[in-house]
């Protein structure tokens, strides 16, 4: 049976907040659009270009940063490396030049509040996250491109099959959670180690590992540099940071130099439960504030998401294990959550604009839940349990962010999911899966077929829930 070859990398991406399907994606895709002309030897002939957002692009793309991201893209800039605070900064020149240059190789007129159009009512049917990218050029030609963000940063472009480069032949296949299970019953591996024989097929070992250190290294800087920076998050909210107050309270004063030394002290600080829990939330606050603030942070596997995770592996490194800051463990951790969101994004979906926040919030904390029963010992059968006891209880919920922003409630949410992780993996232990009821493979399929249900109001659009039962008065864009 073909299969869909998804790494590590593609599911854990580096990229700037506040969302991986409203900014990452464009992102991308203003880049794909770059570089299709320079392919093509246009884009020195270019004389105009105009974007248009549909759908869910359209209607919170403002809140999530979708047009700062594509005028970026367009740029020739890299969401990996581009230096987060030189954004407003860049923003500014451009509105006020009104001129891009496009790749960084060529000039070309435009003005973001004419060249950039929100259709609020309109809507492409392959998916709700829709832009368009229109070029004319000097001889009088023009050309249209149009690229679907379907969620946690991937793109794909009008017409092509495929969304990832899945030519790649797998030692070991995988579609679902039974195929992960085979595998890893006819090898006696634990998860990780069938992923990282994966992982072999695109790269050598060293290289894998190096990268999943650097992107827990970005992780790890993300959780430090939210602990240690104040004041209100932009756009309009008036929303209070809080993780830095709450370091603050939880430490009493305690000195530290780095990061290194704020674990330390940390660990020393204790291990009750109130202790451990207030950490958690913190360490999810911490990476969630500086996503709505267009920090640098990992989709894992999308950027409203993406203090789940961290949290968890943090909470691991700190009270769970001893010795959780070894390279290793970092690695075990980080490849295991990595296939489990592999499998959520081929059996349902990473894209809030398709399946409501359950494919967000839910899917994260199911990848920590798998990940963090793996580390602490747990079979490959708990492993799994704990996926499926965690996203069973994000079953149904809704992405209503109020204003559009990644703020409220998807900071809190990042807490809740981290949280809810740990737990599942808690219950995962402590059970035997030979007994579950319900499958993973059948909670992908309750969350799709729920997806698939649920009010499109539900969906990332901010035209339900929250966002329309909070009033607000927000600035005009």
């Amino acid at each position: 049976m073909s299969h869909e070859a998804i790494s590590v990398f593609d599911i854990l991406k580096i990229g700037v907040g506040p969302s991986s399907s409203h900014t990452l994606g464009p992102w991308r895709a203003a880049q794909r659009f770059v570089k299709a002309l320079i392919e093509r030897k246009l884009l020195q002939q270019v004389t105009a270009v105009r974007v248009l957002l549909y759908g869910s692009l359209a209607k919170t793309g403002k809140g999530h940063g979708t047009d700062v991201a594509i005028q970026l893209g367009l740029s020739g800039e890299d969401p990996v490396i581009f230096d987060v605070n030189a954004i407003d900064s860049r923003m500014a020149d451009i509105a006020a030049m009104k001129e891009l240059v496009l790749g960084g190789l060529h000039e070309v007129q435009f003005d973001p509040r004419e060249d950039i159009e929100f259709l609020y009512s309109e809507s492409l049917p392959f998916h709700p996250n829709a832009v368009t990218f229109l070029a004319n050029f000097q001889s009088g030609d023009a050309v249209s491109e149009t690229y679907y963000s379907v969620g946690g940063g991937f793109v794909v472009k009008e017409g092509e099959d495929k969304i990832t480069g899945g030519d790649v032949q797998l030692p070991f296949p995988i579609n679902n959670a039974n195929d992960l299970l085979h595998w890893c019953m006819k090898t006696g591996m634990a998860i990780n180690e069938v992923v990282l024989e994966n992982e072999n097929a695109w790269r050598p070992e060293k290289e894998t590992r190096e990268g999943v250190l650097k992107i827990w290294k970005v992780m790890s800087e993300c959780i430090y540099r939210g602990c240690h920076t104040e004041g209100m998050l932009p756009g309009g909210l008036n929303v209070k940071r809080r993780a830095a107050e709450l370091n603050k309270k939880l430490l009493g004063g305690k000195k530290y130099n780095d990061y290194q030394t704020w674990i330390a002290t940390i660990k020393a600080g204790g291990s009750s439960f109130k202790y451990i829990l207030d950490w958690v939330s913190c360490f999810a606050l911490a990476v969630n504030e500086e996503n709505a603030s267009f920090g640098r942070v990992v989709t894992a596997p999308t950027n409203g998401a993406a203090g789940v995770i961290p949290a968890v592996l943090q909470y691991y490194i700190v009270f769970g294990d001893g010795n959780g800051n070894h390279e290793d463990k970092i690695i075990r951790f980080l490849l295991t959550a990595s296939e489990i969101g592999s499998i959520f994004k081929k059996g349902a979906t990473l894209s809030a604009a398709m399946g409501g926040c359950q494919a967000e919030i839910g899917v994260s904390s199911a990848m920590a839940a798998a990940a963090l029963t793996e580390c602490m010992g747990g079979t490959q059968k708990q492993a799994l349990m704990a996926s499926e006891i965690a996203m069973e209880h994000h079953l149904g919920l809704t992405c209503d962010p109020i204003g559009g922003l990644v703020q409220v409630p998807c900071i809190e949410r990042n807490t809740m999911g981290a949280i809810k992780a740990i737990t599942a993996s808690q219950l995962a232990l402590q059970g035997s899966p030979d007994y579950a009821k319900v499958s993973l493979d059948a909670v992908i399929k309750t969350m799709w077929d729920t997806a698939k249900d649920m009010n499109t109001k539900y969906k990332e659009t901010a035209d339900g829930g929250l966002a329309v039962n909070v009033p607000i008065s927000l600035p005009e864009c």
